[in-house]
Formats: C-alpha cells, sequence, structure tokens
C-alpha cells in the first residue's frame, strides 16, 4: 500500500512506509474521513501523534494547516521514517520528533497543551485505553477545547472509565474505527 498526503501544501507526495509489520498505516479513506470532520479546525491548532509510525496523520495535519506537531513512537524504524516523511514534505520546522514510551511520555507534567491527540496504537494490546486514561489524568496535556481521537479495530472498542473526557461521537470505516473525546 503506497502513502500518500492527501490534500493540502504537501499534496500529493509520497510517504515512506515503516520497515516491518510494527506499525499499520492508516488507509487515506480514513484519514480522508478524519479530516473532513475536522475541517478547519486543524489549522493552527497543535497535534500530538502518539504512535506516530509512518507520521502519516501528524504529516497530513501539518499539510492541512496545523501549526505543530509532535510525533512520538517507541522504536528506532519508525522515528527514523517520521523523520525522513517530515523532511521531505518540508515541515521540520513544524514539528518534533521524540523516541520514547508513550505511556511515560503521557504521564511527565505536560509541557505543552494540544488541541489533537491521536492514539493509534498496535492492536488488540489495550494500549488504547491505557493512553486515554492517561490523559482523562493529565489534562493539562490538552487545550480547552482539545479532543482526543482513538483509532482502533471496531472489535477492541469498550467503554472507559473516565473522569474529565466524554466520548463524542465514532465513525467505522471498515476495519477501522474513530471514537473522538473531549473535554466533560
Amino acid at each position: 500500500m503506497s502513502l500518500r498526503v492527501i490534500s493540502g501544501t504537501a499534496r500529493g507526495r509520497k510517504l515512506k512506509s515503516v520497515p516491518g509489520d510494527t506499525t499499520r498505516p492508516v488507509m487515506d479513506r480514513v484519514k480522508e474521513a478524519l479530516f473532513n470532520i475536522l475541517m478547519d479546525d486543524v489549522i493552527d491548532s497543535n497535534w500530538w501523534d502518539l504512535f506516530g509510525g509512518t507520521g502519516a496523520i501528524g504529516v497530513e495535519a501539518l499539510s492541512r494547516g496545523a501549526s505543530f506537531v509532535r510525533f512520538t513512537d517507541l522504536n528506532r524504524a519508525p522515528v527514523e521514517t517520521i523523520k525522513e516523511n517530515v523532511e521531505h514534505c518540508g515541515f521540520t520546522q513544524r514539528s518534533e520528533i521524540r523516541r520514547g514510551d508513550a505511556f511515560s511520555l503521557l504521564s511527565a507534567k505536560a509541557d505543552k497543551a494540544f488541541e489533537y491527540i491521536y492514539i493509534a496504537p498496535p492492536q488488540y494490546k489495550q494500549m488504547w485505553s491505557k493512553a486515554l486514561k492517561l490523559v482523562d489524568g493529565n489534562m493539562n496535556l490538552l487545550t480547552e477545547d482539545g479532543t482526543v481521537i482513538v483509532q482502533i479495530d471496531p472489535t477492541e472498542y469498550e467503554q472507559v472509565e473516565l473522569k474529565n473526557l466524554v466520548e463524542g461521537e465514532q465513525r467505522k470505516y471498515g476495519s477501522t474505527l474513530l471514537v473522538f473525546y473531549d473535554r466533560a
């Protein structure tokens, strides 16, 4: 499957995939749907692409006018892939790429507030709900109108006990489910 930027200033640019099968690239259809939902809210927003993988979501956000994206991933191969994709699209100045454990990073004192935190971890490991609970317990990571977006397989979905976030809408695209969480 070839990855590409769908819209915006880097439209049509091809993105490198991470070697091996440690990541699951987001389908164009899902990416297109996500950004159609968000529309102009992407402009001047700050994102954290938590389980960065190829960086496709964050790069798409930058291409569509986001002012900043933090990309994080635990493994070296995705981090190197993200660096190459960000450079290829000319977004180095508006991004930060960190290698680290998502759960440790979410547990640390917030150094920035994000409009969007995108959580698309490896499947079937309940990592999404653990990450969501950590954001819920560290609300300084989100701006007042911030949103957490979770991308999972629909079979992974379950209600999560939260104190500060509430589940908004869900959108299903084949074997991908997007779930939106906003401040209570």
